[in-house]
């Protein structure tokens, strides 16, 4: 007989992120010299003046009219850019970064209604048992070897190699090497890699709560001697705080790529969405948000966001279909607050 749960809300619904990376640096070396990367050196990030052209879309009436185009190109397009390069004597970009898997998935850090806590964790227990967490730790763990997580510096490499080390209280419990990480299909999750699946047993393990996971994630990608690699681009939000009109992330004097960014990747797994097929898997969002595109995959009109499925599923014992509730699940453990405000 099904639950009246129709009553059932929380207006403070949170749930801390299980997937915890940290920033990734970059260092540079040689392809050969990939055994003794520790020696290897931190990736500069440098400043350039550029002297731009127009090459703007213009209005109609000052494309049309030669005198005002002339007059427009004429004038220089001056920036100050940040730069970051692969030094000339190294042809190989080193991206590095740690991954913190932490248990109790679906859990919620803070829940102000106890009956709709108590109902959660029952959904997220059986979800447990079965189907478990198998099925997203391979997709996460598909997303460490495949390197979809250096973006545009995968589209911009010869070869890409990662290794993966699985530490414990300092010491390597395993370690996983994928010699050709770019050849990895990036739009489906069900090859069958021996390795895959070794590490997705630590990665659901620990979202389970049987024990804490720690990652140590490298990649090798061989880009050419001097050229450009690309770290994440700061968000400058006071303008008038710098003369740049583009500002690279550093740390520690090394360019680096934000944990965020990093988390988004390994978390585009949703292969569930109404328009997958057309699109691929995009990264696990309430709304199926994909910002470069401007579009949510997963509209409210629909039912298939994850405010509306996870209501259904809690106040009116309506079961989601299998992929929404991985897709339910996948948000569980990327985190955030999910409270109902009472406000229309």
């Amino acid at each position: 007989m099904a639950t009246k749960s129709n009553d059932l809300s929380a207006s403070v619904l949170a749930f801390e992120r299980k997937l915890d990376p940290s920033d990734a640096l970059f260092f540079s070396g040689t392809w050969d010299d990939r055994t003794r990367s520790d020696a290897w050196d931190p990736v500069n990030v440098t400043e350039k003046s550029v002297r731009g052209t127009i090459s703007h879309r213009m209005k109609a009436s000052d494309a049309s009219d030669a005198a005002k185009l002339d007059a427009k190109i004429e004038s220089p397009n001056l920036q100050k850019v940040d730069v970051a390069h692969l030094p000339h004597n190294t042809d190989t970009l080193m991206a590095r970064f740690t991954l913190r898997i932490l248990g109790g998935a679906g859990q919620p850090s803070a829940c102000n209604n106890a009956d709709y806590r108590q109902k959660l964790s029952t959904l997220v227990a059986a979800y447990a048992q079965s189907p478990g967490y198998e099925i997203l730790a391979r997709r996460y763990a598909t997303n460490l070897a495949n390197a979809r997580w250096l973006w545009r510096n995968l589209a911009s490499a010869e070869t890409v190699e990662v290794q993966i080390r699985h530490v414990k209280a300092g010491q390597t419990q395993a370690a996983w090497t994928f010699p050709c990480a770019e050849l990895l299909d990036r739009r489906q999750f069900d090859s069958d890699h021996v390795d895959i699946n070794a590490m997705a047993s630590v990665v659901a393990a620990a979202l389970a709560g049987k024990g804490y996971a720690l990652l140590e994630v490298t990649a090798y990608a061989r880009m050419g001697k001097g050229q450009q690699v690309f770290p994440s681009q700061e968000l400058i939000l006071d303008k008038g705080k710098t003369a740049k009109s583009k500002t690279l992330y550093t740390v520690q004097n090394a360019a680096a790529m934000h944990s965020q960014k990093i988390g988004n990747a390994l978390r585009t797994i949703d292969t569930w969405h109404p328009h997958a097929a057309e699109v691929g898997p995009i990264s696990v969002e309430p709304y199926g948000s994909v910002t470069v595109a401007g579009t949510a995959y997963r509209q409210p009109k629909d039912k298939v966001d994850f405010y509306t499925v996870l209501d259904q599923w809690i106040k009116k014992d309506i079961v989601p279909s299998a992929g929404n509730r991985h897709f339910v699940m996948a948000t569980l453990i990327r985190g955030g607050v999910f409270g109902e405000s009472g406000k229309e």
